[in-house]
């Protein structure tokens, strides 16, 4: 077969071959040589980038690595400046990869690699997709994402789908109207994947549910979907395998780095050690012993073009105890720093633990498609919901309750009943939302 995926790279001016070999020469690094190769490269990186660029000079405050925990943790703040002061010396905006996070934490920024680097990335994303049978140059995806509404940046993101053997469902209207015309093209089109933002997925799969339809009835060429940028929660999984009829991989990345983790074919949520190095530091920037809950800081490195070194992503997450420099493995993503809420009690609480607890008991009978909650005052939540009927006094009583015994009693609850919920622009639902 013609192998339209890996040329479209390569006429970007990403060299696939080079990129292939070294990562190729990284995974055959032997589990007892691993730590070695992490502490030569983060430390190679840390000096090309405290050598050349003159922005991270001025936030490690000095030209010379000292030790790796003297280095500054980089935040997204940071990165809100113009690109060009940003870049190493020797590299142009033309020359290379450029792109921009969504926003979702809410420090949307500008970035840049090397291409070098960004082909090391296709590289690692290959090979894991590849755990699962997925080719990029044969494999058809069905890809729930957002997509540009102007002109250009439609084609433009049509054009890379059609490259990428991928057919798009845009995701800003998930009406039942809108997702039956999804299950046609299941019913008539030969897709091998599903991968997308995990909210609309699950509501695909809600809408099947409804239906009594097991996806690969009607589609056999399905072999797995990956769900990424979105939380997946257990009894969601457990919806999408069962309707689907497929395995579901959890993905998680972030545009800026490459895929962060990704569950592997034993179920381990697996770390990405080729391309990157990830610490779980706590507040005071101290790595904290596996197993133990932190700030999710990651270096890129590879990437000479901008520097990515004890970036903090913005995220809460957990280690294994069983991880090793070769096999770092993710226990538990719990959700993002600047999603907590703040109680009358002086308690902090991720605000994904309202979300959790609410959703136990919100979804029961399947009423309720999709919901997010607000934090508007230091006592008071909003719950948005879509639902075929309106939450029963019942129900609210039963959240009440639930948030009584696991948060604090005394919380006030709005329900908002909604035809559809807000998305951001890319289209990610945003499960909490602190407003205070």
């Amino acid at each position: 077969m013609f192998r339209l995926f890996d040329l479209s790279l390569q006429l970007n001016g990403f060299r696939m071959k080079e990129a292939q070999t070294l990562f190729n020469s990284i995974l055959a690094v032997p589990e007892a040589e691993y730590p070695q190769y992490v502490e030569n490269q983060r430390r190679k990186i840390a000096e090309y980038h405290l050598q050349h660029n003159l922005f991270y000079q001025k936030l490690a405050g000095t030209t010379e690595f000292m030790s790796w925990n003297d280095l500054p943790v980089l935040t997204k703040k940071d990165l809100q400046k113009p690109l060009d002061e940003r870049l190493s010396k020797g590299y142009r905006k033309q020359s290379v990869f450029v792109n921009k996070t969504s926003g979702s934490s809410g420090d949307p920024f500008v970035f840049a690699k090397d291409k070098e680097a960004h082909a090391l990335t296709w590289a690692s994303i290959i090979y894991r997709f590849g755990w699962y049978g997925i080719d990029f140059n044969k494999s058809y995806q069905a890809r729930f994402y957002g997509i540009p509404l102007d002109f250009i940046g439609y084609r433009k993101e049509r054009l890379k789908d059609f490259l990428g053997r991928r057919y798009r469902f845009p995701i800003f209207d998930l009406s039942d109207r809108f997702l039956e015309k999804v299950l046609q093209h299941f019913r008539t089109k030969k897709f091998d994947y599903i991968n997308g933002y995990t909210s609309s997925i699950v509501l695909f799969a809600k809408f099947l549910q409804a239906k009594n339809i097991i996806l690969k009835d009607l589609c056999p060429t399905l072999k797995v979907c990956m769900v990424t940028s979105e939380m997946l929660f257990d009894a969601d999984k457990k919806l999408l395998e069962a309707q689907f009829g497929i395995p579901v991989v959890n993905e998680y990345g972030a545009s800026e780095l490459d895929l962060i983790a990704f569950q592997n074919p034993q179920d381990e949520w697996q770390v990405n050690s080729e391309t990157l190095f990830v610490e779980i530091l706590d507040e005071n920037n101290q790595p904290v012993p596996h197993g133990t809950e932190g700030r999710i800081v990651i270096t890129a490195l590879y990437n000479k073009a901008h520097p990515f070194i004890r970036y903090d992503i913005g995220d809460v997450g957990i280690l294994d105890e069983k991880s090793t420099f070769k096999k770092p493995l993710l226990k538990k993503l719990i959700g993002r720093t600047n999603d907590v809420a703040v109680l009358p009690s002086g308690k902090k609480s991720p605000g994904l633990t309202f979300y959790y607890v609410t959703k136990s008991i919100i979804e029961d009978d399947g009423n309720v498609k999709e919901f997010i909650i607000r934090q508007t005052k230091m006592d008071a939540f909003e719950i948005d919901y879509v639902s075929s009927e309106a939450l029963t006094p019942e129900q609210i009583k039963g959240i009440q309750q639930a948030i009584d015994t696991y948060l604090e009693p005394g919380l006030h609850f709005t329900y908002n009943r909604k035809e559809t919920l807000e998305r951001t622009l890319r289209g990610k639902l945003k499960q909490f939302q602190s407003e205070l």
